[in-house]
């Protein structure tokens, strides 16, 4: 049975908080560039290849240390909110990664992402692996089942809004179009608040400092990304419905 860091664990999740709140004070300034808003000379790798190459290492190395792991209690609820984890990641890299219709992705972005999926599905996997310890009692299950649910629900409106997304423009064009239908009616952002849901449902069930690190993570670096998607549709559309926010329905 592999040892515990408990050192390594608290470290890298305040990192997490820390560069959270860090990149969300830098967002306010300026925002990351990439997507519609990568510089023109900026050396790009394919969108496709980005997200498989930058996303990938979240799925993998998990994968690797579950399969390292020859402990008597890799088989419980902690695997199954591993594999949670995971599916998010495996869908990212291996379908999203191959349908995307993305403009080509900043060399630098996707070496970033690759370092941060490597770091995080490590802190997350020995986190869940060697460190977590579930109690069996009913709070326990009713946290576990609701965090999975609300998991659930968010990545189902990610998956949605993404193909509501790819679906706007034909191969080969790169005109922007308004959403619509789904979580788009209400927000801008509904792709990115599918996935803030789906982070805040696993850091409920999994009831972890990493787990609520990497949450908050989410929140501090796509949310203003949201935002950013909001006052350019406004900015782009004369006609862009004015009773739709940037990320919350109704507020905000």
């Amino acid at each position: 049975m592999v040892e515990c860091w408990v050192g390594a664990v608290s470290w890298g999740s305040w990192m997490l908080i820390v560069g959270g709140a860090s990149y969300l004070v830098q967002q306010r300034r300026t925002c990351t560039k990439y997507g519609r808003y990568s510089p023109a000379q900026s050396r790009c790798c394919p969108a496709r290849f980005a997200w498989l190459l930058q996303e990938v290492p979240a799925f993998l190395v998990p994968l690797l240390l579950m399969l390292l792991d020859s402990g008597p209690e890799t088989r419980t609820g902690r695997m199954l909110l591993l594999w949670t984890f995971m599916l998010h990641y495996f869908h990212r890299s291996f379908i999203y990664g191959l349908l995307t219709r993305g403009r080509p992705v900043p060399l630098n972005i996707v070496i970033s992402s690759f370092i941060f999926c490597t770091f995080n599905g490590f802190l997350q996997g020995h986190n869940l692996l060697h460190c977590a310890r579930l109690h069996n009692t009913w709070l326990s299950h009713a946290r576990i089942t609701s965090g999975s649910l609300l998991f659930l629900g968010g990545l189902i409106m990610n998956i949605h809004s993404d193909y509501i997304l790819r679906n706007l423009r034909k191969p080969g064009e790169v005109d922007y179009r308004i959403p619509r239908g789904g979580m788009f009616e209400f927000v801008s952002g509904a792709n990115f608040l599918g996935e803030i849901i789906e982070w805040c449902g696993y850091a409920i069930a999994a009831w972890s400092l990493p787990a609520f690190a990497f949450a908050f993570f989410t929140v501090c670096s796509i949310g203003p990304r949201a935002y950013q998607h909001h006052r350019d549709y406004q900015q782009r559309f004369r006609d862009y419905p004015r009773s739709r926010k940037a990320l919350i329905p109704f507020i905000f």
